[in-house]
């Protein structure tokens, strides 16, 4: 069930104790004129994920780059409450209401599966979607799919990736980090780059077992009517590229891309490619 505005903000004073976003929307840049597009973060990122692919945009439209609930520029989400990621998809609704749909809605990894939801749930709000690895995961068990379902169950079997008690600890950030990138990159990252990943790191594990409970199945998103473009890395995780392939066969609109060499970051490691297939999808999108 999506909620309403006024409940996402309920949930929140409540763990808050009164304190909660008020009438404020999502923490959110926008830059351009012209038709509106909605870039949606990766989980534990923010909107200055998209800067380069906002201002490359800008020139031709109005570009909003909103930090998800509990990032960026937002309060940070109570550790201790309650968290589902159809709160993410009201907060994103309720800025794209604001602004004014439809709009070309992109999205990476957790804001890719936000993208579907959104076009799923409103086609008319959505004039093109693009979404780099989409952690839409609910479609590989309505499809009984081995092998990607395999290779979430090798995610699952570390003891703290689905560990309530530790899950955002940083054990649990270099699980899910090495997870999605490959074993030691954690430990490599700079320790900037960790710590502020540790100071989102509940909220990241909130969205990861909010998504792995997801069952929705390939059929719902056949409702999405939109030119879809499907974006995944050739490194990225056999999960992330079976939910590629499932995708691209249940919407009625969709084409895939592989990206070579690139892995499940590939929107920050291949800039340059994916920001020249996201702009051309979305000006093909203006001309139909």
């Amino acid at each position: 069930m999506m909620g309403s505005r006024s409940s996402r903000q309920q949930t929140v004073q409540d763990a808050r104790g009164g304190c909660c976003y008020g009438d404020d929307m999502l923490h959110h840049d926008l830059v351009g004129q012209g038709p509106l597009v909605l870039l949606l973060h990766s989980g534990g990122m923010s909107g200055r994920q998209w800067r380069r692919l906002a201002t490359r945009l800008s020139a031709t439209h109005q570009v909003v780059a909103p930090d998800l609930l509990g990032s960026g520029g937002n309060p940070l989400w109570p550790d201790d409450a309650p968290f589902d990621y159809p709160l993410d998809v009201a907060a994103a609704f309720e800025l794209l209401d604001a602004l004014g749909p439809p709009a070309h809605v992109v999205g990476h990894s957790y804001g890719g599966l936000l993208a579907l939801t959104l076009a799923r749930m409103r086609p008319e709000a959505v004039r093109s979607l693009t979404v780099y690895d989409p952690v839409a995961f609910g479609v590989l068990h309505g499809t009984g799919d081995a092998e990607g379902l395999l290779d979430l169950e090798r995610a699952a079997e570390n003891p703290v990736f689905l560990d309530d008690a530790r899950g955002g600890s940083e054990a649990w950030l270099e699980a899910f980090v090495d997870y999605w990138n490959g074993r030691g990159t954690w430990q490599a990252l700079p320790e900037s780059a960790r710590a502020s990943f540790s100071r989102v790191g509940r909220k990241v594990y909130y969205e990861v077992r909010s998504l792995l409970a997801d069952r929705t199945a390939p059929q719902a998103y056949a409702s999405i009517t939109a030119p879809t473009l499907l974006i995944g890395g050739e490194r990225s995780p056999v999960a992330a590229r079976r939910v590629i392939a499932v995708l691209g066969e249940a919407l009625p609109d969709a084409r895939t891309h592989t990206i070579a060499g690139a892995g499940h970051m590939g929107p920050i490691s291949h800039a340059a490619q994916v920001n020249e297939l996201v702009a051309a999808h979305i000006a093909a999108a203006d001309a139909g």
